[in-house]
């Protein structure tokens, strides 16, 4: 039965394979018996209660399906929930558990997404990196077994991303056929891609069952994250403008949804903790004069943080570098005609604290155990009310006190310990989903609560940067790795699920400070204005004359081109992996822009003819030197590019006339 194409496949009954649910019973057996009960089809798209999801805003955008299962020895029911969306034929796909038996049920796992796919001779897709270097494609063959990747970290992390797919030995960018499964979940995971006896192919996606399972008594229920699948018979681009389309404009919420975001300049490179009130002014006011929107105070303001090891949790602002207080710095940046945001990691604790010091067993622990921490740091216990309240009273405080119009949420360590002592023997291996939906919970309130606010997520990077915080945030720092030349791999393979606007990039100082490299303010400039959260990340006071007009020159640059960035679609042309080039491009009704990037030099070389893709090839292009093409030469034939020396960059716009 191993080969049977089950859409909800179980254990103890023949087959072998990863089970959609696996539930201990209280006879000791976990064998799981399902037949169809029932089913509905209804218009529109439910929400999922706690959860982050894609959602409709008509019901004409898509249609669902629930299917209902049930185990009648046990009373185990299962609801399998189906959204197909209109536009896309993207489907979202969760399931429901509840026991409505009469004793105990432990549910050790749970994969809303299990699909069958015939056929084998494919490659499997994922996202790969650490931090600094996260989410590089690789691409390797399926062959005869199993294939899976996953987090045990208690967060998506830097290592993989929640997103798997399998694709055609020919699949490229724009042609042949792919299949992915993308969780919109920001905690541990499991994927993976098997083939069975009879040479088909499976994908699966769901809670890692290594660090999670779920007691449910009788009449309780377990509601699963939610898993978006895509097909595309148009490639690699393909899918991914699907996954852009849904998850920027029904996926991410809120007032900045469809806005641009401002040009912003964090002071985190600039001065790390070595920094006062006027320091800070003096970086934003020089901001301001080169064309700056948005000025970003980031680690080191509150409590006696003058380094990472100690005062995460007093979030009140450092009397030595702030005398007149949040409000006071706030109150002269907004004097400017600037925006003020400011940084958090509201969900860590330093040992060395008051907060720690007054609540030593708000952090996640096991008694009697070593708590390790990891930067000085432990993690407060989110699957508590009180935590819970603590920290949404303190975001929302500093917010109100400083009159932020931006926060910055970092997360910079992953779970060790994740046991929550709060919760009984039997429900601990809970904690880490149950703090995952704790805070869902504090970041949909404080959400709600500052609606104005551009909220920006952080993990060390791009150590979160997953579908369920875009929910909530519509735009992720995506590395802590600020290189031009790097960025170019970690934005190309993030950009395979996630769409560019939901993407924070800046120009940083060089020699860079993550891999010591110096690249023109124009590659910086070019390779970062491809970012939805656009921005500087130096210290502006200390540039030249000659670096402050580059530096209006591209933020005048990267002004004018932000609502195609932000609304456009958006085209891989040429992958950096193994290349010596790098190009993409957006287009937008009557505009494109063509985005090449050259990496190494050698000589002798003609110049690079880069394909462009998806315009009109009837239609007339002109540049911005006034030169004029058809759409079928820049498909065709393409568009050259000449770019000398290393590391440079050329960022052309075409108008369709």
């Amino acid at each position: 039965m191993n080969w049977q194409p089950f859409e909800v496949p179980t254990l103890g009954q023949g087959w072998y394979g990863t089970p959609a649910v696996d539930v201990l019973n209280a006879r000791g057996d976990h064998v799981v018996d399902l037949r169809v009960t029932g089913h509905r089809i209804l218009p529109g798209k439910k929400g999922l209660p706690g959860l982050p999801c894609v959602y409709t805003e008509e019901a004409g955008e898509a249609w669902s399906l629930e299917v209902d299962l049930a185990d009648s020895l046990t009373g185990l029911g299962v609801t399998m929930q189906y959204s197909v969306f209109e536009k896309t034929g993207a489907v979202a796909r969760s399931m429901r558990v509840t026991n409505a038996g009469q004793e105990p049920l432990t549910l050790r796992g749970a994969f809303p997404a299990s699909v069958p796919i015939w056929g084998s001779d494919y490659d499997v897709l994922h996202l790969k990196g650490a931090w600094a270097r996260e989410r590089t494609l690789v691409r390797t063959p399926l062959g005869q077994g199993r294939y899976e990747i996953g987090s045990q970290r208690g967060a998506s992390g830097h290592e993989e991303n929640p997103f798997i797919a399998l694709c055609g030995k020919e699949t490229c960018e724009n042609s042949g056929e792919v299949w992915g499964i993308s969780f919109v979940y920001s905690g541990s995971f499991l994927a993976g891609a098997s083939t069975d006896n009879a040479g088909n192919a499976r994908l699966y996606m769901g809670l890692n069952p290594q660090v999670f399972s779920w007691h449910l008594e009788p009449g309780e229920s377990f509601q699963t994250p939610e898993t978006v699948l895509v097909h595309s018979s148009q490639g690699l681009n393909g899918m991914s403008r699907i996954y852009h389309e849904l998850y920027r404009t029904r996926l991410a919420r809120g007032a900045w949804r469809d806005r641009p975001r401002p040009v912003l300049i964090n002071n985190w490179e600039g001065t790390y903790f070595d920094f006062d009130e006027d320091k800070l002014f003096q970086i934003a006011r020089e901001g301001k004069e080169l064309g700056i929107e948005l000025f970003v105070m980031d680690d080191g303001w509150f409590g006696q943080r003058n380094s990472d090891n100690c005062s995460l949790g007093d979030w009140k602002a450092n009397p030595d570098k702030l005398p007149r207080g949040l409000s006071g710095l706030s109150e002269r940046i907004h004097g400017l005609g600037m925006l003020f945001g400011i940084w958090m990691e509201p969900e860590m604790i330093s040992p060395d604290s008051d907060l720690y010091r007054a609540h030593p067993d708000w952090c996640l622990h096991v008694e009697g155990r070593e708590r390790t921490e990891e930067r000085n740091q432990l993690i407060l216990d989110l699957s508590r009310k009180e935590v819970r309240v603590f920290i949404t009273e303190a975001v929302s405080s500093v917010l109100r006190e400083s009159r932020a119009d931006y926060l910055k949420w970092d997360m910079n360590r992953n779970m060790t310990e994740y046991f929550s002592p709060a919760l009984p023997p039997e429900r601990r291996m809970e904690t880490q989903h149950r703090y995952m939906l704790g805070l869902y919970e504090v970041m949909d309130e404080i959400t709600r609560s500052f609606p104005q606010v551009l909220f920006e997520s952080c993990s060390g990077g791009g150590g979160r940067f997953d579908p369920g915080l875009l929910y909530y945030m519509p735009q992720a720092w995506t590395s802590d790795n600020t290189d031009a030349v790097s960025r170019l791999w970690i934005q190309y393979g993030t950009s395979l699920v996630y769409p560019p606007s939901a993407m924070g990039a800046h120009v940083s100082a060089v020699p860079n400070h993550q891999c010591h490299r110096t690249t023109t303010m124009k590659m910086r400039g070019d390779v970062a204005l491809c970012g939805g959260g656009f921005g500087f990340e130096l210290d502006v006071t200390s540039l030249t004359e000659e670096e402050k007009q580059q530096a209006r020159s591209v933020i005048a640059r990267a002004k004018e081109l932000r609502s195609l960035v932000h609304q456009g679609t958006f085209y891989r042309l040429l992958s950096p992996q193994g290349a010596r080039y790098a190009a993409w491009q957006f287009l937008r009704e009557n505009e494109a822009l063509l985005c090449v990037y050259r990496i190494l030099s050698e000589p002798s070389l003609p110049p690079l003819r880069v394909r462009m893709t998806g315009l009109d090839p009837d239609a007339v292009y002109r540049d911005e030197t006034g030169k004029l093409y058809s759409g079928a030469v820049l498909m065709y034939m393409g568009f050259s590019v000449g770019i000398s020396g290393d590391f440079g960059s050329c960022v052309m716009r075409f108008e369709k006339v």
